[in-house]
């Protein structure tokens, strides 16, 4: 499956088509056209009139391959062909005349290149990479739209705290409710659930990323992910237990890089060990959800990461979001857990068993199934928060005052029967 590209692609465009008048010509370009992940289906019997005719009464793929070996008229014959393209469509012309004028004239009309015959399956993969790089690559009037990139990391204060079920609630809200390209990078290689979560097979992108990092661009990106709507692809694992995480981390930020250039919302389910392991990894992330629970164990870990960040990302926003909250079973209050960390709790989602089963057994993620459950409305209110924000804010600090795990006394809290207090609303 494929991810969507930079410019907003229709869903109902493909990305690919050619029409061709040799069979030795599609011979050639089938093998290139299955390389790269299209179907090759796509590649049509029938030259550059056959194209105008079939384009005339159907959307226009986003690269367009066009035989002009049995045009009289090649110019004009373009010109018509023009007329039924939707703008944006990137067109490669092949042909069997070698002519400086008329690889000018072309040119100029509009199309891409112009290959000659007999083709060359390492010519047309160059063409049909450049030609998908150009189709990638911010149009001018995207400009604004290109420097609005927000990278969002979920890091779980303890395992079994919920951030992956809020990673990928949170992706698939940017993608559906407010339809941004969205990528999700689920970075638990080996035990992680993004995936499994939207009811998808992971595949092998993120595996293939971490072993051969030189291959990571904006191919790779289109290639490896895979797509689980028109907005929001996913680049996930399970790699063996049996083999060790080998890495220096340079692929993740690779990754990250072109994410940016990419899409529109980066959402990255981050285990603890890998902020730990690869702390190059919140370089350019905006917004940090720290996720926890109402536990002794929880706050502490939840000091120990707000004060991790303030010395290794300063320039990231937390916000603290604590999940599956039952207030009155809840192992401390929530004002005493915000008096333990020197600050507030910005999001409370809470504890909500029979939504969280039903997902799984309908194989959607949280919001998705349960759009009516009082933790969906949470989740929504955080996804409008980041959406929302301005990245000045984003950039901004908290400013709020570190706090010391000395001066936190857990076996006095422990000891003290508060009676939980009626949550804030959000």
């Amino acid at each position: 499956m494929n991810a969507p590209w930079k410019s907003g692609l229709p869903g109902n465009r493909d990305p690919f088509a050619a029409y061709i008048c040799d069979d030795n010509a599609l011979d050639v370009l089938r093998p290139v056209v299955v390389e790269l992940g299209w179907a090759p289906e796509k590649c049509n019997k029938g030259g550059l009139r056959n194209a105008v005719q079939s384009l005339s009464v159907s959307a226009s793929p986003a690269i367009l391959v066009v035989d002009l070996s049995e045009s009289g008229d090649p110019l004009n014959d373009i010109n018509a062909l023009a007329e039924v393209c939707e703008p944006g469509t990137v067109v490669i012309a092949i042909g069997q005349v070698n002519d400086v004028r008329l690889y000018r004239d072309l040119l100029a009309s509009g199309i891409h290149d112009y290959l000659l015959k007999p083709l060359s399956a390492q010519a047309v993969h160059d063409t049909l990479n450049q030609a998908l790089a150009v189709f990638m690559a911010p149009k001018a009037g995207d400009s604004d739209a290109a420097k609005r990139h927000i990278s969002t990391a979920i890091v779980g204060t303890r395992g079994g705290v919920g951030a992956s079920t809020l990673a990928t609630s949170l992706a698939w809200l940017f993608s559906e409710q407010h339809k941004s390209p969205t990528a999700l990078l689920d970075l638990d290689v080996h035990f992680g659930t993004g995936a499994l979560a939207l009811d998808l097979e992971p595949g092998r992108g993120l595996t293939d990323a971490i072993e051969n990092p030189s291959r990571i661009d904006p191919l790779f990106i289109e290639r490896a992910m895979v797509r689980a709507n028109d907005n929001l692809s996913i680049l996930s694992a399970e790699a063996p237990i049996t083999q060790p995480l080998m890495t220096d981390g340079a692929a993740f930020v690779q990754l990250e890089d072109e994410f940016r250039q990419a899409f529109e919302m980066t959402v990255i389910d981050l285990p603890r060990n890998m902020l730990i392991n690869f702390p190059q990894l919140m370089a350019d992330v905006n917004v940090v959800l720290v996720t926890c629970e109402l536990t002794l164990a929880s706050a502490r870990d939840t000091i120990r990461i707000l004060s991790w960040l303030k010395t290794n990302a300063a320039h990231a926003h937390p916000m603290i979001v604590a999940n599956k909250v039952q207030p009155a079973l809840a192992e401390i209050s929530k004002a005493d857990f915000e008096a333990s960390i020197e600050r507030k709790v910005d999001f409370v989602v809470p504890y909500d068993i029979k939504a969280a089963s039903n997902a799984a057994k309908l194989g959607q993620v949280f919001v998705d199934a349960n759009r009516a459950s009082k933790a969906t409305a949470a989740i929504r209110q955080i996804a409008e928060r980041i959406v929302g924000a301005d990245m000045d804010d984003l950039a901004a600090t908290s400013g709020e005052k570190k706090s010391l795990l000395g001066g936190f006394d857990f076996k006095a809290l422990l000891a003290k029967k508060t009676k939980p207090e009626p949550e804030e609303a959000d």
